[in-house]
């Protein structure tokens, strides 16, 4: 049976772009299997009381510069200097969530990350606009059509709530959490523990 990894995601954290391309990596080099969790970052937050930390750690001198150094130095070790703080962070990603959720229900659910996630946090694709959404998509081969209609359909939501409410309930606080197994990581810094474990 292969390995499996599980990733928590939703396009408006940024830390989940960071962690997509080295965890695709590791991933593809142990032939695991990559599995993509949807969930609406927003309600994780209201259901376990956290918050953005450079929300949360605003007070606490020091610690969101000191955040800020740990991340352009992941970026500069993985290579990832094409990353921008999007123009329109922190916005509603609730209709990207549901769309990734139908994604996910046909298989399709890493071909649509990566269908969006450098259009985002590269490119500053303009969320708010369901054309420019529409747009990236469907060039990446996607009915965006069909993706914007089940996006509004009841399963669609109700799927994407559940998810939300069972990761939470498996210990999930916050974007990025991944499973190996029964094995809870969280952050982006994790995935050397990630690399031990596929690799024995």
């Amino acid at each position: 049976m292969s390995k499996r990894v599980e990733l928590v995601f939703d396009f408006v954290s940024p830390n989940a772009y960071l962690v997509w391309w080295p965890l695709r990596e590791l991933v593809d080099r142990y032939e695991a299997e990559l599995d993509v969790v949807p969930v609406f970052l927003g309600g994780m937050h209201k259901l376990t009381g956290n918050a953005p930390p450079m929300i949360r750690d605003a007070e606490v001198k020091g610690k969101n510069a000191y955040a800020m150094l740990e991340m352009n130095r992941f970026i500069a070790k993985h290579g990832l200097g094409k990353y921008r703080m999007h123009p329109q962070f922190p916005f509603n990603s609730i209709l990207l969530q549901r769309m990734l959720y139908a994604a996910c229900e046909d298989g399709r659910g890493v071909q649509f990350v990566e269908s969006l996630l450098r259009a985002i946090w590269e490119e500053g694709l303009d969320i708010s606009s369901p054309d420019a959404v529409g747009a990236a998509v469907t060039a990446a081969g996607f009915d965006a059509g069909d993706l914007f209609a089940r996006a509004q359909s009841d399963a669609v939501k109700q799927g994407l709530a559940a998810n939300t409410d069972a990761v939470v309930a498996r210990g999930a606080f916050g974007i990025p959490t991944m499973w190996v197994g029964d094995e809870m990581f969280f952050g982006k810094e994790r995935l050397g523990q990630i690399e031990e474990l596929l690799a024995g």
